[in-house]
């Protein structure tokens, strides 16, 4: 994520920011622009759920994010509305991302994501939310933005990286598949390298839960449920490129320096050398490792890169960064 500016006082700001810390100028961010303004009528959602998003007229008012969700939890029980807020600044945070691949943008005139933030927590009870995409719809279950839930399924779980943020790139993959699926040349050229998603979903899932992942997935998948099924090979590929494109793209916003035998991107979203991307990336992730264990922390990013995993996210890159290809 790139840093921005005041456009008051050129002080700078955050992209979470809605008001200037240095001259207190209320400020907007305009996803047309990819900057902030002042002057701008803020989305309808600013005092509902901090919105910091320019709201657009001809829209009840809502930003271009916040036109996206089309379910939101009961607000009238506690804490569904704080919990579905954390929700929609992951979303933002997420859609500015592809954004800079092209992706969702005013300028994409293709299908766009519609976003379902359920709640176990009902009027008529509990009731059990299943995270997923499914014909353009993601669903996401905002008690994964309580940070005791979301540590407690992880553990549950034994996965190494689990928050709101890489739930929202693991299901935008899932529906960015079926927006590249349109191109005749992309599900064979797939297929040769991730295997054939026509597989029965379902008994693969169930199969993965059942048994564990497959022997030696570690060779060629970067996660264990990466090796369920192709789609969810796909998914946490795309997840994981993107985690490594915007870690890059942060460390050298803020300026960040560190040791990699590679040349660090002017533009990490813009570059078309996939390879030095990642290998910047993995580098960075390695110094970043380092600096969390000098404050007792977990790994920032635990996860090992073999070749084959990195051929998958290079040929993700290649499909993906939309921009770069023209």
């Amino acid at each position: 994520m790139q840093l921005y500016t005041c456009p008051a006082c050129n002080a700078r700001l955050y992209f979470r920011n809605s008001v200037c810390g240095a001259c207190g100028t209320a400020v907007s961010y305009d996803d047309t622009q990819d900057a902030f303004v002042t002057g701008a009528v803020p989305c309808a959602n600013v005092d509902r759920i901090g919105c910091n998003w320019v709201g657009d007229p001809e829209a009840d008012g809502l930003c271009r994010s916040c036109q996206m969700t089309d379910v939101v939890p009961d607000l009238s029980i506690e804490p569904n509305q704080e919990l579905w807020a954390e929700g929609e600044v992951a979303k933002r945070w997420a859609l500015a991302n592809l954004a800079r691949w092209g992706w969702f943008g005013a300028e994409d005139t293709g299908q766009l994501p519609a976003f379902h933030f359920k709640s176990e927590r009902t009027r008529k009870g509990r009731e059990h939310v299943t995270m997923g995409h499914a014909a353009g719809v993601i669903t996401l279950n905002v008690a994964e933005a309580d940070d005791a839930i979301r540590v407690r399924n992880r553990e549950m779980l034994d996965e190494d990286y689990r928050t709101m943020l890489g739930h929202l790139r693991h299901e935008l993959a899932h529906f960015l598949f079926e927006r590249l699926a349109e191109d005749p040349a992309f599900p064979e050229a797939f297929r040769a390298l991730f295997g054939d998603e026509r597989a029965d979903y379902g008994e693969a899932l169930e199969r993965h839960y059942a048994d564990g992942p497959r022997a030696g997935w570690q060779e060629i998948f970067i996660t264990p449920y990466a090796s369920a099924h192709p789609h969810e090979d796909w998914a946490e590929t795309v997840a994981h490129l993107i985690h490594l494109t915007d870690i890059v793209d942060t460390a050298a916003a803020v300026q960040v320096a560190w040791p990699t035998a590679a040349s660090v991107p002017a533009d990490a979203y813009a570059t078309t050398d996939a390879e030095a991307l990642i290998v910047s990336a993995v580098d960075l992730g390695m110094a970043l490792n380092q600096v969390n264990r000098a404050m007792g922390l977990a790994d920032l990013y635990p996860f090992v890169l073999t070749d084959a995993v990195r051929d998958k996210l290079e040929f993700a890159h290649g499909w993906l960064n939309r921009k770069a290809r023209g």
